[in-house]
């Protein structure tokens, strides 16, 4: 079973990971993010995408998320982890924190989102209740618990457009609606693997508190310094995770 992981903001590469090949794929929907990474990672074999391109220059709403998720189904994955930096809407949460979300609410909007969009085949509906694979999360939560690895098991990821971050305000709305974390790139990623039948799951990594919740201005600089730490836990859960998928 081929494992595919995403990496956004903060996991531009995969440490450990023995690389076999590099490929370049083509889809129908234009070229992914970047060349695809095939390797193997804790014995395991995993194929590796940068969401944002290899120089991190490939903003939120303007990432081929279909041509991202066509390329992994035609490489041979079945499951996708997907590692997201977000801000904590919740006040229990910390940067450094890592979350392992089982709901969505999109706010995103004028972003391709489906593979379903032909006017020459039928209409498709997907059930989408339940917006991330049970058993990867089930898998990814308990043996975290088993090796006294931290996480946080729940919470509802709000996707929002930017590139900007959001107003103090739409944060506030966005609690009410019921989210605890923010960030921009969960949608319609999470979808549109689902239409494919990839297994998918978060590890959301927070990297500050959202807006109007420290009480000053979201600083870039503290964001990437909580990443670099965050990114360290990834690494140390997936060195856990990763063989027993």
């Amino acid at each position: 079973m081929l494992t595919g992981i995403i990496g956004g903001s903060g996991l531009a590469e995969l440490d450990g990971l023995t690389i076999t090949h590099r490929e370049v794929m083509r889809t129908q929907y234009g070229e992914p993010s970047g060349a695809l990474t095939f390797g193997q990672l804790c014995g395991r074999d995993v194929v590796f995408m940068n969401r944002h391109g290899p120089a991190h220059t490939i903003p939120p709403h303007r990432v081929n998320y279909r041509a991202n998720l066509l390329s992994l189904k035609q490489a041979g994955a079945s499951q996708v982890i997907a590692v997201n930096a977000v801000g904590g809407i919740s006040s229990t949460l910390q940067p450094v924190d890592l979350v392992i979300p089982d709901q969505i609410i999109d706010y995103t909007y004028s972003r391709e989102h489906t593979f379903f969009d032909s006017e020459h085949e039928p209409v498709r509906h997907i059930d989408f209740s339940y917006p991330f694979s049970e058993s990867l999360r089930t898998t990814i939560i308990e043996t975290a618990s088993a090796c006294k690895i931290e996480v946080i098991a729940g919470g509802t990821y709000a996707a929002t457009q930017g590139p900007r971050f959001e107003t103090a305000a739409e944060i506030d709305r966005m609690e009410r609606d019921g989210a605890t974390i923010v960030g921009m790139t969960g949608m319609p990623e999470a979808v549109l693997a689902r239409e494919l039948d990839l297994g998918y799951c978060m590890i959301a990594v927070v990297s500050n508190p959202a807006a109007g919740r420290s009480g000053s201005e979201i600083s870039v600089e503290d964001i990437m310094s909580n990443l670099h730490a965050g990114m360290a836990r990834v690494r140390d859960l997936f060195e856990e995770v990763i063989p027993v998928l």
